[in-house]
């Protein structure tokens, strides 16, 4: 097996200058405020060509992959900066890139209009937008447009992490928008789940580190706290859980790299990727508060920017429920002689 290429240890290291830069310089404000995007910070980002990183060259992107995305999210959450990243450069502008829609420096997110009879969920980031993509179903398919926010209603919302999901009402009966072949609507909603994985698993990687610094450096009786087995065993069970999670995404993000998004076993990869996720957030935050005891629940101490966070994020675009659903169910529809097969993509 291959293993996946690398990306650029520099490039690396000027998003986490960035990020730590506008970190030591800005007050995060109350945990429960509502978060807008820094426009400063974005103007930044924008002059780095971080804003649209995998958008292609010819339409002003950087041409990176999601290798590098990936990073640069992670990059966000290890300094607590809240930035509609992915649904920017990911979901919108990819999009309007694919059904060859022009895009221009607007800051966009993504609203995908919900079936009759289907749930609403809330809109990431479109109070804080110039531009809407809006995706909907037609009688004869989807279709897209790109739409100034001031035509939309939106009401504010946040999640658990004062992050912007409002709820957007939209009208498109009479908007002509642009035709886009369902397969690319698939792709979005592969994209969009595995974007929260990477979140997570950026964020119980932080709260895992943080953990272990502090049982090192923190003394009781006498000793630090890692050397007390009950402290090493909750750190251990908490890394093993994060560790599977990261693998289980790991592989969920190469299928989707080396296939193009297209194989029918990315589907099962990214379930499996979101349900080991959203299983590990609720261990490592357990284990991850009780070795930090009291001092973890001030807000003071950044670890529940990195807890809160992921068990905000692992809610979004399918519960840990909706998830785990899936991975029975396409266990149960391989079979017995076909499971294995399904896990490695060999079938």
């Amino acid at each position: 097996m291959t293993s996946a290429p690398t990306v650029d240890r520099d490039l690396v290291d000027m998003m986490d200058a960035v990020f730590a830069d506008h970190r030591l310089s800005h007050d995060p404000g109350p945990a429960e405020a509502r978060i807008d995007c820094d426009r400063a910070l974005w103007q930044r980002l924008d002059e780095l060509g971080l804003v649209r990183l995998t958008g292609s060259e010819q339409s002003g992107g950087s041409g990176a992959s999601w290798r590098e995305s990936a990073e640069l999210l992670t990059a966000a959450v290890r300094h607590g900066v809240r930035l509609p990243l992915a649904e920017h450069d990911l979901l919108a502008c990819w999009l309007l890139e694919a059904v060859g829609h022009e895009v221009d420096d607007a800051l966009r997110t993504i609203h995908v209009m919900p079936q009759p009879d289907a749930p609403r969920a809330p809109t990431p980031w479109a109070g804080s937008a110039d531009r809407i993509v809006t995706v909907w179903r037609t009688g004869d398919g989807y279709r897209v447009a790109d739409v100034d926010a001031t035509e939309i209603t939106i009401a504010p919302g946040r999640n658990l992490i004062g992050e912007p999901r409002d709820t957007v009402r939209v009208d498109a009966a009479g908007w002509p928008g642009q035709a886009v072949a369902p397969e690319l609507v698939t792709e979005l909603e592969r994209k969009a789940a595995l974007v929260r994985a990477i979140q997570v698993c950026a964020a119980l990687d932080c709260a895992i580190a943080a953990s272990v610094e502090h049982v090192m450096s923190r003394i009781q009786f006498g000793r630090p706290l890692a050397k007390f087995q009950a402290i090493q065993n909750l750190i251990a069970d908490a890394a093993a859980e994060a560790a599977v999670a990261r693998s289980a995404t790991e592989a969920a993000l190469n299928t989707a790299l080396e296939t193009g998004w297209l194989t029918d076993h990315l589907d099962f990869r990214i379930a499996v990727a979101r349900s080991c996720a959203g299983h590990a957030a609720s261990a490592v935050t357990r284990n991850a508060h009780q070795v930090h005891g009291a001092i973890g629940t001030t807000r003071e101490h950044r670890l529940h920017e990195w807890t809160r966070a992921a068990l905000a994020w692992r809610s979004e675009n399918g519960s840990v429920h909706f998830w785990d659903r899936k991975v029975a169910a396409a266990a149960a529809a391989a079979g017995r002689t076909g499971v294995w097969a399904l896990i490695t993509g060999t079938g």
